[in-house]
């Protein structure tokens, strides 16, 4: 009997131990909190480097690292997941931490050793990306996230554009018709006395030729013909006859 009063004391121990602890630690929801705002719009080249960060040892030269904390103890819990929006230089970009099926290598770590809290968070991105925001999902009530240090990369030097290796066809240069050289010979006009379409350079006179010729020998011959009738009219008048 005395045994099994024993055993019913511990129980009864054990259950009222179990129950003081259970109300002495408070079961948190999930709750959400932002990035500290002093830290949004930052670059990991502007920001507090740690290089020597031996989370950041296998970071490819080409990537900035970047380290989020959740500060507050324990009442603050720890890291659910986090989404960060980076600037690319050519847009926004979505980052969840973690999330193995994108192409940004990321962790969560614990606080310690013997401390389960995951509030440290690790992130590669392309180098020279800006952060311009974040949120994360947490299991304690802390009010904010913080980025702790950077480690910035080199940006991969675009490739310049290749050179076609066919030469381009020359444009061509226009030709400039050249005014024709007048022959020092003038062409002889039609038989018939009228002028061809001429063009329109043409000032309207004549090479002594042709059809010149043959009005100048008209002209010749009316002047003789008009001659002979003026003398034999004056023949007339002074009686003169002439015989064959």
């Amino acid at each position: 009997m005395p045994q099994r009063r024993h055993v019913a004391r511990a129980a009864v121990s054990g259950v009222a131990a179990t129950a003081l602890l259970a109300l002495a630690a408070p079961a948190w929801a999930s709750s959400t909190v932002p990035l500290h705002s002093a830290h949004q719009g930052s670059t990991a080249a502007d920001f507090q480097q740690q290089c020597a960060d031996t989370r950041f040892a296998d970071r490819p030269a080409d990537h900035d690292g970047w380290h989020f904390v959740l500060p507050g103890g324990p009442s603050a819990g720890g890291f659910e997941s986090l989404t960060l929006t980076f600037n690319n230089g050519s847009g926004t970009v979505d980052v969840t931490v973690p999330d193995a099926a994108d192409a940004y290598p990321d962790a969560l770590y614990p606080a310690g050793q013997n401390e389960s809290r995951l509030i440290h968070a690790y992130l590669f991105t392309p180098a020279g990306w800006t952060l311009v925001d974040g949120s994360a999902t947490i299991s304690g009530q802390g009010d904010r996230f913080n980025l702790s240090h950077t480690c910035a990369g080199q940006p991969t030097p675009e490739s310049p554009t290749p050179t076609p290796t066919t030469s381009e066809s020359p444009t061509p240069t226009p030709t400039v018709p050249e005014s024709p050289v007048p022959s020092d010979t003038p062409s002889a006009s039609p038989s018939n006395g009228t002028g061809g379409g001429g063009g329109g350079d043409d000032d309207g006179s004549l090479p002594v030729t042709g059809a010149a010729a043959t009005t100048m020998a008209l002209v010749g011959v009316g002047l003789i013909g008009g001659g002979v009738a003026l003398v034999a009219l004056r023949r007339r008048r002074d009686g003169i006859t002439f015989t064959s």
